[in-house]
């Protein structure tokens, strides 16, 4: 913590209004879920898709080289967002357009799902089950695969109604077969702005002007962008990589920064004092 005093005051502020005023926005790969279990990283929803055998080898062969050409790109606390950006959308685009030349079929994905090491960070049952039991609405923004990550937390068990999920969604065709991916690119750093086209969401948020954030990037400070009256907002963040080198970027941005978490103890433990549990 940059600033404990302030962190005080923001959670004070925040448990006198109630549960009845928090909203709670998350990203989704490597927050909501691990990073990493027993020494080995765990898929992001893009990896579950690009390791599994809905994939030829020709194609992961490809995403792999995308991933090791742009992934350090995004981690690379030297460089701007303004000069990360296009290059990120270059990723994105050139990875959707491969797996869309793999004609994946959307039947497939529930056991592709199951057979993957995606796992969601330990205590994710009590942080899903005590934000539905207050009504409290869970909005996760991703930079991921919609139809994918709706999957890990279905089988989960903790797809409450609470839980709006704005993502990369794909279209398939009559038959079932991946054609393209659905609207806007939704990337690392437009996650809010391509969320607020779904104004519906927001008419009912209107009155849930403090905000519980949490992310692993720089860029998922900017998902609160456009949150009307925001009143406080207390941002946690997951370090996960590159901890020494991006540590300082990290408590710059963030209220609260977690190295080398793969709990979910720390929003938990705030949640019960926020709702006065």
């Amino acid at each position: 913590m940059r600033d404990p005093k302030r962190v005080e005051q923001i959670l004070t502020s925040m448990r006198n209004a109630g549960p009845s005023t928090l909203q709670v926005i998350s990203d989704f790969d490597r927050t909501l879920t691990r990073f990493a279990y027993n020494g080995k990283r765990c898929p992001t929803s893009h990896n579950i898709l690009d390791n599994s055998k809905l994939i030829s080898e020709d194609c992961k062969a490809k995403l792999k080289n995308l991933l090791d050409t742009y992934y350090p790109i995004e981690i690379d606390s030297t460089r701007s967002v303004e000069e990360k950006l296009p290059l990120m959308v270059e990723w994105w685009t050139k990875a959707h357009e491969l797996l869309v030349q793999q004609k994946i079929i959307k039947d497939h994905l529930a056991l592709v799902v199951r057979e993957s090491e995606a796992m969601l960070r330990d205590g994710y049952q009590q942080f899903f089950d005590h934000l539905h039991q207050l009504s409290v609405p869970l909005l996760i923004f991703s930079a991921g695969i919609g139809d994918v990550l709706e999957e890990v937390i279905r089988q989960a068990g903790v797809f409450h109604p609470n839980v709006k999920v704005f993502s990369n969604y794909m279209d398939f065709d009559e038959s079932g077969v991946l054609q393209a991916f659905k609207g806007e690119l939704i990337h690392i750093y437009n996650k809010r702005e391509g969320a607020l086209l779904n104004t519906e969401h927001f008419k009912e948020l209107q009155s849930r002007c403090n905000v519980l954030l949490l992310g692993d990037s720089l860029g998922d400070l900017n998902m609160a962008d456009g949150v009307m009256d925001l009143q406080n907002i207390l941002k946690i963040g997951y370090l996960n990589d590159k901890v020494d080198e991006r540590r300082q970027s990290y408590l710059n941005s963030y209220d609260i920064i977690l190295e080398k978490d793969e709990t979910m103890d720390v929003p938990n433990a705030i949640l019960r004092y926020i709702t006065g549990q």
